[in-house]
């Protein structure tokens, strides 16, 4: 099959990537390298096809799409607390771009579309665990751009028959999240902050739980929403369906390291949700999915990349 992956050289996006080419499937990236990185494709770049562009010019989108057969759309403007700094910029990639690929893929005759859409979707909204039929009441403009990602990826397969299944993550983490960043992933920048033993930084009091899901279980369940016979038009949480507070990763992280560290909080972010739990019972049924690793195993297959990655750095300088 011949696949095309937006936002491939990010962070889920090319893990996803590496898991199809070990399948043996024909891949296309499209990245505009915004967020991803072409090192994170060094393992395949000689058997995959990369076209560096941005979602927002549906004519590179067109010729990214030629034949192929799905489309996971990862590309995406990620970051809650940049979406709260500039909610034009966060609309224009994850609203617009979106709709250019769906309008890429209806016109390329692509059996489905596999969007990345998000737990943020659900806001505050006080019952946990999550359900995929309770209304979203997002609070941040990056929830509701993901939002209204499913609403037209719903609304294309109603209107023109546009196979699609939208997948709404739960803080997905593993290697190549980028730490370096001030949008970065909390469980990234806690593997730094103990690595160079500074402080970790939680914003608020640290009680604040997710449902932190390692990134091969969200590359599975990509895979899988691609061909699942009945999941087409359906809206899937992808989680562990477990929860852990900030605090506990902390400790957590302070065992694995060696090197327990005090944690430095500051006040609450705008955007950010308190707590958030999946109920992945509907994705059990319909797309056969089972998260195959937990959150031990996955902070420790973490944890050692980043160490591996930064002791690597460390030999090339020297």
């Amino acid at each position: 099959m011949r696949y095309l992956v937006t936002g491939g050289a990010g962070f889920i996006g090319s893990n996803t990537v590496d898991e199809l080419v070990r399948r043996g499937h024909s891949v296309v990236v499209l990245d505009d390298l915004s967020g991803g990185k072409e090192e994170n494709l060094a393992e395949v770049r000689n058997k995959i096809t990369f076209i560096k562009g941005t979602i927002t010019d549906i004519e590179i989108i067109r010729r990214a799409i030629f034949e192929a057969d799905y489309v996971i759309h990862l590309a995406a403007r990620t970051s809650v607390p940049f979406s709260m700094k500039d909610p034009i910029e966060t609309n224009r990639i994850n609203i617009d771009g979106t709709l250019n690929v769906l309008v890429a893929a209806r016109d390329a005759r692509v059996k489905r579309v596999v969007f990345a859409a998000s737990s943020s979707a659900y806001g505050e909204t006080p019952t946990l665990p999550k359900t995929e039929n309770m209304q979203p009441q997002p609070i941040s403009p990056y929830g509701v751009t993901k939002y209204v990602g499913e609403l037209y990826a719903q609304t294309f397969g109603r209107c023109f028959g546009l196979e699609n299944v939208c997948l709404r993550y739960f803080n997905i983490f593993g290697p190549r999240q980028d730490p370096s960043s001030p949008y970065s992933g909390v469980m990234a920048k806690f593997c730094t902050a103990f690595l160079e033993e500074t402080e970790p930084v939680i914003f608020g009091d640290g009680t604040q739980s997710r449902d932190f899901t390692y990134v091969s279980n969200a590359v599975q369940a990509n895979l899988l929403a691609c061909e699942a016979p009945r999941a087409s038009g359906g809206v899937f949480n992808i989680g562990t369906g477990m929860r852990v507070n900030l605090n506990e990763v902390v400790e957590a992280l302070g065992a694995i390291s060696g090197k327990p560290l005090k944690a430095r909080y500051d006040p609450p972010r705008d955007g950010d949700i308190r707590d958030s739990q999946a109920d992945i019972t509907h994705a059990r049924a319909v797309l056969g999915y089972e998260p195959t690793v937990g959150l031990e195993e996955g902070l420790q297959r973490t944890f050692d990349w980043y160490r591996a990655t930064q002791a690597a750095k460390t030999e090339a300088k020297s």
